[in-house]
């Protein structure tokens, strides 16, 4: 069974929901009931994503072109969807980019992946939350993270800085809403695994064997969704969620031993990170 707050006629808001996982959250809430927003760029695949929903039942469908790291169009986004449904019950800050980054890059770069991946999430939750808050109804803000986020490989730092801040603001998030006496809303974070989207296509037209598609990290999120797991840690089929496990433990000790940065990649600690890993899963579930 679905989480209760997926009910028929309830509403749902997506950023980044004209494709890939943000879509296929789209097309998974239409297919309960739900009246859908999906907001993105511009351009015919936002129209074409839109027929997708409503080919899939959605009660009713807003497709709204808008940039998530401009605060003001984020408001014009809740004024429409207020507008047109009233209320919001569901919001999935998922919009992200990935072009690429250095240490030493273009500004751009840094510039554009923490306006929509960062404060794309703040804003969309600055905006819509007090007013979810505020009309009582049960409610589910998830934020879409990475595993990036939490293990920082090295070779793309700007999305790496992005997605923790998105980690670190989702549990201040949730710890926030648990201490409002009275309210009915709660956030997730989101790490997905290996997954084919346009995001992480890199040219290739066939998904790869390793890879998860969007449809199945959405049934997964539902699944975790309903058993009220905060971090919702997606596995794919290269990486079931022990290696994540160990992977994540890690991570965390380079700081507790007082390893150097990122020592899973340094040539010194190979052999030992190696052992560690085989050691065995870690996982209590």
């Amino acid at each position: 069974m679905p989480h209760p707050v997926f009910l028929s006629g309830r509403v749902a808001v997506i950023t980044g929901g004209a494709s890939g996982i943000g879509l296929a959250a789209a097309v998974r809430f239409a297919s309960l009931g739900l009246k859908v927003c999906i907001a993105d760029r511009a351009g015919e695949r936002l129209e074409s994503a839109a027929e997708a929903v409503r080919a899939a039942g959605a009660a009713e469908v807003l497709a709204i072109a808008t940039d998530v790291g401009s605060i003001d169009a984020v408001r014009d986004l809740e004024e429409a969807v207020l507008s047109r449904f009233g209320q919001v019950h569901v919001l999935m800050n998922n919009a992200g980019i990935q072009p690429g980054s250095q240490i030493f890059g273009p500004e751009e770069a840094w510039h554009d992946v923490l306006r929509v991946n960062l404060l794309g999430v703040i804003y969309g939750t600055q905006v819509f939350v007090p007013g979810m808050l505020a009309r009582g109804e049960p409610g589910l803000v998830i934020n879409t993270g990475s595993k990036q986020g939490i293990t920082t490989p090295p070779g793309d730092p700007a999305y790496n800085v992005s997605k923790a801040g998105v980690k670190a603001f989702t549990e201040a998030l949730q710890h926030e809403l648990r201490s409002i006496a009275g309210a009915k809303l709660s956030a997730h974070l989101l790490i997905p695994g290996f997954v084919f989207t346009g995001l992480t296509a890199r040219g290739r037209d066939e998904k790869p064997a390793g890879a998860w598609t969007p449809e199945q990290t959405v049934a997964f999120m539902m699944d975790r969704l309903a058993a009220e797991d905060f971090y919702i840690l997606c596995p794919d089929n290269d990486v079931p969620r022990e290696v994540d496990e160990r992977r994540i433990l890690w991570a965390a000790g380079d700081i507790v031993e007082n390893r150097p940065p990122l020592s899973r990649w340094h040539p010194d600690y190979q052999d030992r990170f190696k052992a560690f890993l085989d050691a065995g899963p870690t996982s209590r579930r």
